[in-house]
């Protein structure tokens, strides 16, 4: 298999775990370093009055923390991305839009989320510069991505939609990564950033990109891969009731503190009714606590469906999707080493609705195409 046979799911992980080799190893370099200012005398990240010899930086430990804190968010929603990606074309029968593309755009997210750390910084008091630098890096990396996002509109566009419960949480993640991805423009630019930074709006923001996406994006294969792991099919309208109590709740927890950071509510206030300014949207932070224990519950709905269906649920067939990647060609249970041969790839991963194939909508990976 070459690499653009790969689904993007694969390379989400792929280029999830480069990141995780090149990046971790930052914190904890950190991390050891404010250990040893702690308990060995070292100065690194000391200094004014508390310092006994010149030289340390407290920003020190904030770069060190960014470089490591802003891969880490593409760390945890590249495989969400690559999930999406793949599972709108199945529950849409037709091949993702612009494969190579997105697979391409995913890279180079990958190389710049190295570079822009500095947009978490502005009001640290950085050189204008160097803010100039990061905010123009921030604003490019949103290119990329906007690519893929629009690639999954192309693959839902005039597809045959198939509304079950992985397509659902699919198609959340594209609303909540849209939301917060647009959000994040005024975070990027230190003109808004300097008036929004350390306000609900940057939380609201972070959540939604960051949380929403990739739980909705972890639901989505949960459900889609459960028969494959466990030979069990998931209760269908139970998952759709979780996805409503989970995707309503949550859009009026996060769109509403974003709101509130708009008003200028901070994320750190012992008690915000001490401020008259903050009078108006006071009812807010009642209603996201309301919705936030529903979204809360909502999680139970998961957890009784997911062991329901592991001790009594309907037993799968072998490819219940009609999905066309390998990993729905191995029988259940899975053997040692998933394969007994290594099989032979002839397609890429998304051949779904292909004209030499009659007799179904599909053509697996592994399956020679009809001429």
């Amino acid at each position: 298999m070459d690499y653009f046979k790969m689904p993007l799911t694969i390379w989400g992980l792929f280029l999830t775990s480069i990141l995780n080799a090149l990046f971790v190893p930052i914190i904890a370099a950190g991390l050891i370093i404010l250990l040893l200012d702690n308990v060995a005398g070292t100065q690194f990240l000391i200094a004014g009055g508390k310092a006994t010899i010149p030289g340390g930086d407290p920003l020190l430990y904030q770069h060190v923390f960014w470089i490591f804190g802003h891969p880490e968010v593409y760390i945890l929603i590249l495989p969400a991305w690559g999930v999406v990606s793949d599972l709108l074309s199945v529950f849409s029968r037709k091949p993702a839009f612009g494969y190579k593309v997105t697979a391409i755009c995913m890279c180079t997210i990958t190389a710049f989320s190295a570079l822009v750390w500095g947009h978490h910084m502005y009001t640290t008091g950085m050189s204008p510069l160097l803010g100039k630098t990061f905010m123009f890096l921030t604003l490019l990396i949103s290119i990329p991505s906007a690519i893929f996002f629009f690639n999954w509109l192309g693959t839902l566009w005039r597809g045959a939609l198939q509304f079950d419960t992985p397509m659902l949480f699919s198609m959340s993640v594209m609303w909540v990564f849209g939301l917060g991805g647009l959000t994040g423009l005024y975070n990027a630019t230190i003109t808004s950033d300097i008036y929004l930074h350390d306000t609900y709006f940057v939380v609201g923001h972070f959540h939604y990109t960051m949380a929403a996406s990739v739980m909705f994006g972890a639901f989505a294969a949960i459900y889609f891969w459960f028969p494959k792991m466990f030979g069990r099919q998931m209760n269908s309208k139970l998952g759709k009731v979780h996805f409503w109590f989970s995707f309503i709740p949550l859009n009026m927890v996060f769109f509403n503190m974003m709101v509130m950071g708009y008003a200028g509510h901070h994320r750190r206030i012992f008690d915000p009714t001490e401020y008259e300014f903050l009078a108006p949207v006071l009812g807010l932070n009642n209603l996201m606590t309301t919705f936030a224990f529903i979204l809360g519950a909502a999680q139970g709905l998961f957890v009784l469906n997911f062991a329901y269906s592991l001790l009594k649920g309907e037993k799968a067939e072998q490819n219940p999707w009609k999905s066309a990647t390998l990993e729905w060609t191995v029988d259940y249970p899975i053997p040692h080493g998933n394969f007994a041969v290594v099989p032979s790839v002839y397609n890429g991963p998304h051949e779904y609705s292909h004209p030499n194939v009659k007799e179904r909508d599909w053509i697996s990976q592994s399956e020679p195409m009809p001429t």
